[in-house]
């Protein structure tokens, strides 16, 4: 910023998302209106390496030592046999609830249709998905009408170069295809008259002029290779995996149900199924938990209520074949309240719930909602005790 001015002088300031109980707030502007005079930075989060860092701590193994050719790994992208459960305990085709980049729908659906068996199958998937108009109405059609093979399509842009020069083109006007099909530019007709004079198919051709962007290869091996490894802890120490995926991806818990064990948690996630589009997005998101809570219970794991003198601020800790949620898994209680518990309960034991209430600056719908939840069960409402 220019010494004399400061950010608040020409920008909005609101909450992140409009979450009221925010802790920070966020500037909102028009980037090309300040783009050749103030220096911005995006310094983006990224959950997966927190939770391979956490699962490294829980476990002291060092994550770049996991194989990535675990033949029970790999079995989770086509069938979730390997977690020792079946499609109809926990709902789905596959084992990859929960593994970045291979647990939406959308790319279930894909793993559902090819049947990935090996890495380099697993970065196709990852390129295919994250690219647009190179899986729907492309690929996806070219596989299911037998044209080809997961193998054979396109699906990241460096595939295109390296196909072409194995074809026999000249490196460079490889280049210069992959490069115009990659921005959505399509083929110039010496491009497809080049590629049909090397024995290029007409369907790769066709292929090529539909892709409106593709990703680099690169980046697809570093996702697929970071999924991998969360999948290899997945299937080998389950509960620090459920714990690691609770504390860093997830942020809206329904503890009521997800405590009560499968029966409940299952007739919550087909409530929310039931209401389709109608559906809110904080559901969506609740959906996704629900449907790895579920999983958790069906492989003879449990979650346990708060536990008022046990439980995190904001990490799930394990107790045996257990997780035992934090403070901040309530709906509503943000950090700042659940690290004022912690606080709270080190200096001494709460009296009541009113001592709670007050020593720990809980509001008293959440008093309400653990008291439901059980966890306060023992604790009289107020301070003073009765003599009679």
């Amino acid at each position: 910023m220019p010494d004399y001015m400061d950010i608040y002088d020409f920008t909005p300031v609101q909450f992140p998302a409009d979450a009221q109980d925010a802790e920070w707030k966020t500037t909102h502007f028009d980037f090309h209106s300040i783009h050749d005079n103030v220096l911005k930075l995006d310094i983006l989060g990224h959950d997966d390496p927190t939770v391979i860092r956490m699962l490294q701590d829980l476990s002291g193994i060092d994550p770049k030592t996991v194989p990535t050719d675990d033949p029970e790994v790999m079995k989770i992208f086509s069938t979730p046999e390997s977690l020792g459960v079946t499609e109809e305990q926990i709902g789905c085709k596959t084992g990859t609830l929960g593994i970045p980049e291979f647990g939406t729908r959308f790319v279930r659906q894909m793993l559902e249709e090819t049947k990935p068996s090996t890495f380099s199958e697993l970065v196709q998937i990852s390129g295919l998905s994250h690219g647009t108009d190179v899986w729907l109405g492309n690929a996806q059609e070219l596989i299911n009408s037998g044209t080809c093979v997961l193998s054979e399509v396109i699906g990241c842009r460096d595939d295109i170069m390296v196909y072409l020069i194995y074809q026999g083109l000249e490196p460079s006007f490889a280049f210069k295809i992959m490069e115009s099909v990659r921005k959505g530019k399509g083929l110039s007709e010496d491009m497809e008259a080049e590629m049909r004079a090397q024995n290029v198919p007409e369907w790769y051709i066709d292929s090529c002029k539909k892709i409106k962007y593709m990703f680099p290869k690169a980046h697809a091996a570093a996702y697929v290779l970071m999924a991998v490894r969360i999948a290899w802890f997945k299937v080998h120490h389950p509960i620090l995996y459920y714990a690691a995926y609770f504390t860093v991806r997830a942020s809206d818990f329904d503890l009521i149900a997800m405590t009560q064990g499968s029966a409940v948690i299952r007739s919550r996630i087909d409530e929310i199924n039931a209401k389709g589009l109608e559906a809110s997005k904080k559901e969506k998101d609740l959906l996704t938990v629900l449907e790895i809570a579920l999983e958790m219970c069906e492989r003879g794991m449990s979650l346990k209520k708060i536990d008022l003198y046990r439980s995190q601020a904001s990490e799930f800790i394990i107790d045996g074949n257990s997780l035992i949620p934090p403070f901040d898994a309530i709906p509503g209680l943000g950090t700042n309240v659940a690290k004022a518990i912690v606080a709270a309960r080190e200096e001494k034991e709460f009296l009541s719930k009113e001592d709670l209430q007050q020593r720990g600056r809980v509001s008293k719908t959440i008093i309400e909602y653990m008291d439901t939840l059980g966890c306060l069960e023992g604790l009289p409402d107020a301070n003073q005790l009765s003599l009679f």
